[in-house]
């Protein structure tokens, strides 16, 4: 049983702003429990979204949310995913950094963090050392309770040294909360400006940071998450993996080509993910357009072995 101390709610505060303060807790004594002072922000930013119906909607308000939510969600699955977590392109420190930055505003952590956690989960997918298995524990902790546990705060700087070596990485991802709180300024800056010198929009600076941070940020946590639970529980095998991914066209469109979850466990190093013309993977559309302009190169694709194998499997079901 876990006794809740001062000690214990100290070190939970101090990680709001600092997620790598140490303390002499054994992480694994916690494994299963939800933190649940370092998770009030997760919470109130949930309960947050009720302030719509106080701030009301607009049109540029919406599709500011839907811009963020866009460029947000490219990041996650460009770079969190597919750079830093698979190395599945080249680029220079400076974009590196740029997308690490955008990525970090998606409120899901530091990119060290996320592609830590993701290598460990390749390793271990679907096994009892997968820490969001839903097979192994259930699709409410595959989705976000796992996060949300102290036992999978840290960052295995080990699985990251790769990336780990620079700074500025080592930075975004010890003072995550930074980067989020410094959008949500901009936005209602932003708004402020927009209804001082342009009220024809009926906008301010709490509409848009209820629309473009809080629901554009829940809407991409969520749809996130799904491709560690529902990708991993409904949809098509096209390859027998070790585990339980799946390919899922819907959830391939909201994530951006992340659904085509089975083709990615059955060859991870490509930096697509829709093996077929017509399996439709928006982050690579984008990565190949980055490339074409010289901000990446190298793009790693699918081996045409893995390309016979998918026509055979295609053809057998």
């Amino acid at each position: 049983m876990t006794l809740i101390t001062t000690k214990n709610i100290f070190y939970s505060l101090t990680r709001w702003f600092d997620t790598y303060a140490v303390d002499d807790l054994k992480e694994t004594e916690f494994k299963k429990t939800v933190d649940w002072t370092r998770t009030l922000p997760f919470i109130l930013l949930h309960v947050s979204v009720l302030f719509v119906f106080i701030v009301g909607v607009s049109p540029i308000a919406v599709i500011i949310a839907i811009v963020l939510y866009a460029i947000r969600m490219f990041a996650i699955t460009g770079f969190y995913h597919r750079y830093f977590s698979h190395k599945a392109f080249k680029t220079t420190r400076t974009v590196q950094f740029i997308f690490a930055v955008i990525g970090a505003s998606s409120v899901q952590r530091g990119p060290l963090w996320w592609a830590s956690h993701h290598r460990e989960h390749h390793v271990n997918s679907d096994k009892e050392n997968d820490e969001h298995s839903p097979r192994l524990h259930g699709f409410i902790w595959s989705h976000m309770g796992w996060f949300l546990s102290r036992h999978n705060f840290s960052t295995n700087l080990k699985r990251v040294s790769d990336f780990a070596k620079y700074p500025e990485l080592k930075f975004i991802d010890r003072f995550d909360i930074l980067i989020p709180v410094l959008l949500g300024i901009l936005l209602f800056v932003l708004g402020e400006f927009l209804a001082a010198y342009f009220p024809s929009l009926n906008t301010n600076g709490w509409q848009l940071i209820v629309w473009g941070f809080v629901i554009s940020t829940l809407v991409l946590y969520h749809v996130t998450f799904t491709i560690n639970s529902l990708a991993h529980s409904i949809g098509k095998r096209r390859f027998k993996t070790r585990d339980d991914s799946r390919n899922n066209w819907f959830l391939a469109l909201l994530t951006f080509g992340e659904g085509w979850h089975n083709n990615h466990h059955y060859y991870p190093g490509s930096a697509r993910q829709g093996f077929r013309w017509w399996e439709i993977d928006i982050s690579y559309y984008i990565l190949k357009l980055l490339q074409s302009v010289g901000l990446i190169w190298d793009l790693r694709p699918v081996p045409e072995r893995v390309i016979r194998e998918y026509k055979s499997a295609n053809h057998s079901t």
